[in-house]
């Protein structure tokens, strides 16, 4: 700006401007600041506002040790009851505030709960269970029944499920003991994950866990991706193409689970478990079938190998390990 100055001297101001690709209206405004007179300014102090001395002795008052663990509207309150008028509850929070930061929850009893993230790992079936439970339509509107299930995240097998008139802790209960019972689980065996519902966090399916020697995790509040499995497989019975609006009543929904569950289970190539049955997994057939195929693959081979480039194709693999929030090493390869 100063060599621009300089320059309109001889020139004039706008060439000036445009032979230092200078805009005229920021030139313009140099100018002015540089002609106005300087001037000591001083801070203008509102007229309403406390003294320096009354400031501290808010803040005295409110560190006071009666007052210490109590709000500014209870202080205020206090002062008036006896006789004393220092300044308004928002001016006790304004100096709190940009004077010392003091502003927070100072009641004794408030404590945030900080939950842990969930990291559970599963190499085999009857390792970690996920359950969950859903609401399906019934005949009238506001009527639903609620479908418990309970899936081996390894296999993606349907170990257990049930629909009933209501979200019962018994009604859970009964059954994770019966599927525990049919899967031949035993001590130290079995973690089960569920989300923070009444029926997975009550005492009567906590004191079974504890009874049968089960771990039990839950997923974190208000994280959707905490019980992944679950939600999928909820996902797939509800975009079924035979999935209706409603049911006419619990019999119907009963009847329609029986036949999606076997299907499910018996018939659904699984994209997660190398398109495999989740029962072919669960029961330890995946790997014959797995050779079956590979027998098929190299006869198509053979056939025409130019058709797959030289390369002999493989059947997709069966994974060795699935997780709940793999940890951050295991992502990375550490």
């Amino acid at each position: 700006m100063r060599a621009a100055s300089e320059l309109s001297l001889d020139v004039g101001r706008k060439p000036a401007c445009e032979a230092l690709h200078v805009s005229r209206g920021t030139f313009y405004r140099y100018l002015h600041r540089m002609n106005r007179p300087v001037t000591d300014v001083t801070p203008c102090v509102p007229p309403l506002s406390l003294s320096p001395m009354e400031r501290e002795n808010v803040i005295e008052t409110l560190h006071a040790e009666r007052f210490q663990d109590r709000t500014p509207y209870e202080v205020y309150a206090t002062l008036l009851d006896e006789g004393q008028y220092y300044c308004s509850i928002r001016t006790m929070y304004r100096i709190l505030k940009s004077e010392h930061g003091d502003v927070k929850e100072r009641r004794r009893g408030h404590q945030q709960t900080l939950y842990k993230k969930p990291e559970l790992l599963a190499t085999a079936p009857n390792e970690v269970w996920s359950w969950d439970i859903t609401k399906l339509k019934g005949p009238a509107k506001w009527t639903y029944f609620y479908l418990y299930v309970i899936m081996d995240i390894f296999s993606r097998y349907i170990v257990g499920w049930m629909v009933a008139h209501r979200e019962q802790q018994s009604l859970a209960k009964r059954l994770i003991e019966e599927t525990c019972i049919k899967q031949n689980i035993g001590p130290g065996q079995l973690t089960i994950h569920a989300d923070r519902g009444s029926s997975m966090k009550s005492k009567v399916v906590a004191q079974l866990m504890a009874d049968l020697g089960i771990t039990k995790t839950h997923s974190r509040p208000h994280v959707s991706n905490d019980n992944p499995y679950s939600e999928s497989q909820f996902k797939t019975l509800k975009y079924c193409p035979a999935f209706p609006e409603r049911f006419g009543c619990i019999q119907d929904s009963r009847s329609f689970c029986r036949n999606f569950f076997a299907w499910y289970n018996k018939q659904h190539r699984h994209s997660g478990i190398g398109l495999m049955t989740p029962e072919s997994v669960h029961y330890g057939f995946a790997q014959r079938i797995i050779e079956n195929r590979s027998v098929v693959l190299q006869t198509a081979f053979e056939k025409n190998p130019q058709r797959f480039k030289g390369k002999i194709p493989q059947p997709p693999e069966l994974p060795k390990a699935v997780w709940i929030n793999k940890p951050e090493s295991q992502n990375m390869g550490v």
